[in-house]
């Protein structure tokens, strides 16, 4: 196993960081399981949920319903972005005068590559440690940090010992650290990839390594090469900053075609309801919702609807999704991939849309059974 190169990668991620604001600016709520979001009779979504509300089960892009069912005793607190915005922009500020180097991936979470750094620190946990207190000195609010010779590592310790962790893989350190991780760590293995390649006895991420390429392709389709390269730990990927989101998708490569039509709609379904929780993580909505649709003769398609204003709600976004499938052969013909993704993307916190605002994690539908 080889570690391609000697970066220092950092990945930053603020902690359960809109219900850490509120808890901030509003001392009431400290020590309370507080959840961000919408409210329950109306299908509300959880945005963000507090540590003490994530001990009862409660985590982002549940219905609100359902946290509340978890933790009666659950604090609803309605989202304000801009204080969100301006608790984000602080932090940023304070990577960009350390780097040129960072790569925003939404309002609470970066990349930044520190090999080279304003303070003229040679370690990386230095520099993190460092970009910590700072953080919390001028925002009252924890961050928890990875560092790694790559980005995929760096996100994965990130999350090792949240909150307010701090987690170093050094190089010679890599490969006993890969031999902990599960195969869902691996960039992109959501729960059904997970299950496919669990369903074939690749339980731990070392397993993809020596697992034979075509039971891998079998599994995950086009990605297996980028999987078996993360598994190895090599991730050559830069730092890219101010890079902005355009679009944002998932696909699935069925290990069996699928021919019911029922089960296609309840897959386009659950991808388009993890776009719209992507919207909720990065402050944002969409116009457009796009499906894609591969056959199994591989010709592949792609059908999308537009409209303003634009929305993240989750019921809305599944049932555009849904709908596009009567403008496929789908149920008919049968099917190796599906994929979702969203475009068009608006930023209402900068205040640009086009048409009235909708609620942002309410619909109009009638109240959740």
């Amino acid at each position: 196993m080889l570690v391609s190169s000697v970066r220092r990668i950092l990945h930053i991620d603020m902690d359960a960081f809109y219900a850490s604001v509120e808890q901030r600016d509003k001392p009431e709520l400290r020590g309370l399981p507080v959840a961000v979001g919408g409210s329950p009779e109306h299908r509300g979504v959880v945005a963000a949920a507090s540590y003490e509300a994530r001990a009862f089960g409660v985590r982002s892009a549940i219905s609100m319903a359902r946290a509340v069912r978890l933790c009666p005793s659950l604090v609803i607190v309605r989202p304000d972005f801009a204080r969100y915005k301006a608790a984000s922009d602080a932090v940023f500020a304070i990577f960009r005068a350390v780097t040129p180097l960072v790569e925003p991936l939404s309002l609470d979470e970066a990349y930044l590559d520190v090999t080279d750094n304003a303070w003229g620190e040679a370690l990386g946990r230095t520099v993190a440690q460092r970009l910590k207190a700072q953080i919390r000195a001028a925002t009252g609010l924890t961050a928890s940090a990875g560092v790694a010779p790559n980005k995929f590592l760096a996100k994965v310790a990130s999350a090792w010992q949240k909150p307010d962790g701090l987690t170093v893989i050094a190089p010679e350190r890599v490969e006993r650290f890969l031999h902990k991780l599960p195969v869902d760590a691996l960039w992109g293995v959501g729960p059904v990839t997970a299950r496919r390649l669990r369903e074939r006895g690749i339980e731990r991420l070392v397993d993809v390594r020596a697992v034979e390429p075509a039971v891998l392709r079998e599994a995950v389709g086009s990605h297996a090469d980028w999987l078996r390269q993360l598994a190895a730990g090599i991730d050559e990927r830069p730092v890219v900053p101010n890079r902005s989101a355009k679009s944002s998708g998932c696909e699935n490569t069925f290990s069996e075609d699928l021919t019911e039509l029922s089960q296609i709609r309840v897959e386009v379904d659950e991808m388009a309801r993890n776009g719209a929780a992507w919207l909720a993580r990065r402050a944002l909505t969409c116009r457009t919702v796009t499906i894609k649709v591969r056959y199994s003769d591989f010709t592949t398609i792609t059908r999308s609807h537009s409209q303003a204003p634009s929305t993240r709600n989750p019921d809305d976004l599944a049932a555009r999704a849904v709908a596009l499938l009567e403008r496929t052969e789908a149920g008919r013909r049968p099917v190796r991939l599906l994929g979702v993704s969203v475009h068009n993307l608006v930023d209402l916190s900068e205040g640009r849309d086009e048409g009235p605002a909708l609620p942002l994690f309410d619909s109009n539908n009638a109240d959740e059974q």
